[in-house]
């Protein structure tokens, strides 16, 4: 099957299940308790969003990113899994490595 391609089509006794996270992130988000905790994390899965993005967009993989940045596959994906994790914070310097690897410019802006 196709990425992104829905199927209603019975496969022995699996019946493939219909997923829209957008559709399931509004319902859940009428939660109050879900809605607080959605809030109190967006802003670290917006930030790995858009460093996910920017590998992206530069057609990079881990290990090319790693290379670019003087490290090891590893780390770039301790890196990237770090967002939205109280344990591991990465430093300026490391966004900026990541950042300058994708070919982009680390701005960091403070909204009122």
């Amino acid at each position: 099957m196709p990425h992104g391609k829905i199927t209603s089509k019975v496969i022995g006794n699996y019946e493939p299940v219909v997923f829209d996270p957008h559709t399931e992130l509004e319902q859940d988000l009428l939660n109050p308790e879900f809605k607080l905790a959605y809030a109190a994390i967006e802003e670290e899965y917006a930030a790995l969003d858009s460093f996910l993005q920017a590998r992206k967009e530069a057609g990079l993989t881990q290990d090319e990113i790693a290379r670019r940045m003087g490290t090891t596959r590893s780390a770039v994906s301790r890196l990237e899994s770090s967002f939205g994790n109280d344990k591991h914070s990465p430093s300026f310097a490391t966004l900026r490595k990541y950042a300058k690897a994708c070919g982009k410019k680390l701005e960091i802006k403070l909204i009122g």
